[in-house]
């Protein structure tokens, strides 16, 4: 099949701004033109560099990539330019390669020196008669090429030569550039579709005969376009003369269901269902609760204060990201408060009182400071905020956003550590750094990672996590690791070189993110994210299904309106 790498122009700052459009992109062939990929946003970013001495990040962006099919996968060659596409001197005369085995995955090697100028174009080439994989470059105006086996050796082996191999294809895709044909194996191709081609509802299987007796149990399969399924519910009407009729049920939310309200978190507990967020309504300044039966009973359900910024004399404004979580059989409230300003801003967790409501202000302790486990305070060069627990092999574990502001400003980084499971305020080990914001869907507008919340299945841990400003670029990525692995070692994690969730996802809803996942009655596991209805609208809240995919790894961009085949939306079937 024939697939495309290209680059995309910018829409704009707020829709998708230079540095996201400055990384590969992919697309494939149809018989009506090329169809992008990931809804057309880039599936390839290079890493930021870090200074080694203060360990500020620079960001990166990439332009001109190349890909070659190899035995076992690919080589991506391209330059390496600063955030917004200026030439980067660290980078001079250098181009950046990076492998892959399936178009989804990448590893990046580093750069290699080619010219002792500025590169303008770079591809590669498999060539017998050059001694194998060949460079060839454009430097000065004029085509060279040389052996990559070279490269760490002094050689005299660079040539110029007239042929750069690389033609530039025309392509429909909105705003693609120096776009590239190769070709994909139909198995590597297959799998590149099912992971980044936006998921739809493609058939429906259900018995069409079924007793009275089983018609609450009864559930029709869904298949998708990457061969996963989903199970779904019907409502029926009532039977007529051996015949009965009904809807596939699919929930239905509108967006928003909770206007300024930002990092929205629901909890199941004692048989209701409870949504917490941050209030955006009044600076920041308060916390409320919605009860309910169900998920969709807590879009108009009332709203019960838990928390404010004038109770406690340690706790002012900035009320931020509350999550409730039980924690070895006990339940609490994991936040972030400030006495002050924005640079004072730490977690805090509250603890439920013994037979207490978790929608009664007065149930709940003061916020105890998240503390090492030397008993000091978890951070004092910065901010914390954004912690979450994760679970794992009898393990307690925390997440967290972490700011260093002195001596220098560093963006938000994202920890984890083990906690104390009497006392969960209290660190038993020391914190591990996870990720950095390192690509440019990390570091647009500015260098954030936060907002990490767990989901598990089929034996691996998922940890989300939200990356950018706050602002209509506002994007989520995903770490992996295996259930049970030891979680504090930053090699059992592996991160994404995309965002799974991000503006182009569903049309109308900008900066998706700091979202947290709940598992309702039924066994389907929900995903409540904020995002802006609107560039300039305000943070509010939506919530979507998760599906797991062919690989089991979670879907959040499945949107409603391809939830099911248009042509089995009602069903008819035989009372037995």
């Amino acid at each position: 099949m024939k697939f495309i790498c290209y680059t995309r122009r910018p829409v704009s700052e707020a829709e998708y701004a230079p540095r996201l459009g400055l990384s590969m992109h992919l697309g494939y062939e149809t018989e009506s033109g090329f169809e992008p990929l990931n809804h057309n946003y880039g599936v390839l970013f290079v890493k930021a560099t870090q200074n080694p001495e203060d360990r500020s990040l620079t960001p990166m962006s990439l332009k001109k990539p190349f890909v070659l099919p190899v035995d076992g996968g690919f080589i991506i060659i391209a330059i390496r330019t600063l955030a917004n596409g200026e030439p980067d001197e660290s980078s001079k005369g250098c181009a950046v390669l990076f492998k892959t085995g399936d178009l989804v995955h990448y590893e990046e090697l580093g750069l290699i020196k080619l010219a002792g100028d500025f590169l303008e174009d770079v591809s590669l080439k498999v060539c017998g008669c050059h001694g194998g994989l060949v460079a060839k470059y454009v430097c000065g105006g004029k085509i060279y090429r040389r052996r990559l086996d070279d490269l760490l050796l002094p050689t005299d082996d660079v040539k110029e030569c007239g042929n750069l191999g690389k033609d530039y294809t025309d392509c429909n895709i909105e705003g693609a550039y120096d776009a590239v044909e190769f070709d994909v194996d139909d198995k590597t191709a297959d799998y590149a579709l099912k992971k980044l081609a936006a998921l739809k509802a493609v058939s429906a299987d259900y018995p069409k005969k079924v007793s009275k007796d089983d018609l609450e149990n009864y559930r029709v399969t869904v298949t998708y376009s990457d061969g996963s399924t989903h199970k779904k519910r019907v409502d029926w009407e009532q039977p007529e003369s051996g015949k009965i009729r009904g809807k596939i049920h699919v929930d239905h939310y509108d967006f928003p269901i909770a206007e300024n309200r930002a990092d929205p978190c629901v909890y199941f507990y004692k048989g209701d269902y409870y949504f917490i967020a941050t209030n955006d309504a009044d600076g920041n300044r308060s916390i409320y609760v919605r009860r309910a039966k169900t998920i969709p009973g807590l879009v108009n359900a009332p709203e019960k204060l838990v928390l404010d910024a004038v109770t406690y004399p340690h706790v002012g404004g900035l009320l931020w990201a509350p999550e409730f979580h039980n924690v070895a059989g006990k339940e609490y409230i994991f936040h972030a408060c400030t006495p002050k300003e924005f640079g004072d801003e730490q977690s805090h967790v509250m603890v439920l009182k013994d037979g207490g409501e978790l929608d009664d202000k007065g149930s709940w302790e003061a916020p105890k400071r998240v503390l090492r486990k030397d008993g000091t305070p978890l951070y004092d060069k910065g901010i914390t905020l954004d912690m979450t627990t994760v679970e794992s092999a009898g393990h307690v574990y925390v997440a967290w956003s972490q700011r260093q502001f002195n001596p220098i400003d560093l963006g938000a980084w994202v920890y984890i550590a083990e906690i104390d499971q009497s006392e969960p305020w209290k660190l038993v080990s020391d914190p591990v750094l996870l990720t950095l914001p390192e690509y440019g869907w990390q570091n647009n507008h500015t260098l954030v990672d936060e907002g990490p919340f767990m989901l598990k299945n089929n034996g691996k841990i998922y940890l989300t996590f939200s990356s950018a400003l706050v602002d209509s670029t506002y994007c989520v990525g995903m770490l992996t690791a295996d259930d049970g692995a030891d979680l504090l070692d930053p090699k059992n994690w592996k991160k994404g070189n995309y965002p799974i969730l991000h503006s182009l996802s569903k049309p109308g809803e900008y900066g998706p993110g700091h979202n947290a996942y709940v598992k309702d009655e039924y066994g389907d596991v929900w995903n409540t994210y904020h995002a802006r209805p609107g560039i300039n609208g305000p943070r509010s809240s939506g919530i979507r299904r998760v599906h797991f995919g062919f690989d089991g790894e979670p879907v959040l961009d499945l949107i409603e309106e391809n939830e099911l085949p248009e042509n089995v939306k009602e069903i008819e079937i035989e009372i037995i």
